[in-house]
């Protein structure tokens, strides 16, 4: 089901001027931001109640308890553990084989994510990344550091000036203190999302770094910094999350950086095969 973000989104184009103002404040500090009264609500957007009323019967909701009890219930997704992820798909779970089961909530998830995405927000993110004039900086979390490290192993052999943000977060200012204005820090941030990231996203946009976030459904607090977010389904039956929707994401994006310079990347990448057959790497048959 779409998030109460994504139904905000998608209705951009049909919201009066006073509804997108009410709307950015909503999303400015999601969700937390629409728990308070309706009247708190209008009163930091600077609308009246009836605008408020108004905008959350246009997102299909009876009224503005429905709508709060929406947020709470994404509020409770976004926290989780995994052993409160766990206990929930048990208690839901079907007869079903958890083969089939979570395969469909994989292929699920992966359609939900590519109907979401905006080919402009694709192309832009793209451009970002071969644009040879900009660093390129690539930072996960605890889990999804794993995804960073994926995603900036291809884009470095795919061109110069990339570079890999420790996990580490002690050492974190030493990246920051190299961000210049136009370079671009891609970031990896999903549900209990982590403070430190966000710090870091807060220090790039005042350095006038861009910013990339892959994140989920949900939408990492990143997402009102950044200059392209791509909001991946990651629930899954399973203590934990699914990552797939969010690495195919990844391949697409190094596919198309790869071609936007192919003869350079080329170059690379035969020079990188040099190198490995010099330090025997690789078995040769």
């Amino acid at each position: 089901m779409q998030t109460i973000a994504e139904r905000l989104q998608d209705k951009t184009e049909d919201l009066t001027r006073a509804e997108r103002q009410l709307s950015d404040v909503i999303l400015r500090n999601y969700p937390v931001s629409g728990l308070g009264t309706i009247t708190a609500l209008a009163e930091a957007a600077a609308v009246s109640t009836p605008t408020v009323a108004r905008l959350v019967q246009k997102l299909g909701f009876a009224g503005y308890p429905e709508f709060q009890r929406g947020l709470r219930e994404e509020l409770d997704e976004t926290i989780s553990s995994p052993l409160t992820k766990r206990e929930k798909w048990v208690d839901d779970a079907p007869d079903a084989h958890l083969l089939n089961r979570f395969t469909k909530a994989v292929i699920d998830n992966i359609g939900q994510s590519m109907a979401k995405i905006d080919p402009e927000d694709f192309d832009r993110a793209c451009d970002m990344l071969s644009d040879k004039e900009r660093g390129v900086f690539v930072v996960g979390g605890r889990i999804t550091g794993t995804l960073a490290s994926y995603f900036f192993l291809h884009l470095q052999m795919i061109r110069r000036g990339v570079t890999q943000i420790t996990s580490n977060s002690n050492v974190w200012p030493h990246y920051a203190l190299d961000f210049d204005h136009g370079d671009v820090v891609v970031i990896f941030d999903v549900r209990r999302y982590e403070n430190i990231t966000l710090k870091l996203a807060e220090v790039a946009r005042e350095r006038g770094a861009e910013i990339i976030l892959f994140t989920d459904q949900w939408m990492s607090p990143i997402s009102q910094l950044a200059a392209v977010t791509f909001a991946n389904q990651i629930a899954a039956p399973s203590a934990w999350d699914s990552n797939i929707a969010t690495m195919l994401m990844c391949e697409i994006v190094i596919a198309e950086a790869q071609e936007r310079h192919w003869n350079t990347t080329r170059a690379r990448i035969n020079g990188l095969e040099e190198m490995f057959d010099r330090t025997k790497l690789f078995r040769k048959f």
